[in-house]
């Protein structure tokens, strides 16, 4: 059985900017609002492109910078869960993009 693995604001971040920066045509974001910014310009390409599934970016752009914002680790940890769930089909989403360039 595998540790379960801290989800943070951080690695979140690190795990999706590269792609996120790739459908936004931006530099990969390190800072939160920036990814979140990122995350919204990603949508508009996705849109465009007919790819499904931004109202979950979406939901996770806000999840991010609530949980960055939270004092609370409860609640930070729910958030960033919503977050990371938000973010589960983003690679996928990516990978199609670029299969269309």
């Amino acid at each position: 059985m595998s540790a379960t693995k801290t989800i943070t604001v951080e690695s979140l971040i690190a795990e999706y900017a590269d792609g996120i920066a790739f459908a936004a045509e931006e530099q990969p974001a390190t800072a939160v609002d920036d990814f979140a910014a990122q995350l919204r310009d990603a949508i508009r390409t996705f849109e465009s492109a007919g790819i499904n599934g931004t109202d979950e970016l979406e939901g996770a752009a806000t999840y991010l910078v609530d949980a960055a914002s939270s004092t609370d680790p409860a609640e930070q940890a729910v958030l960033l869960r919503k977050a990371a769930k938000g973010l589960a089909y983003a690679d996928e989403m990516v990978s199609e993009l670029r299969d269309m360039v």
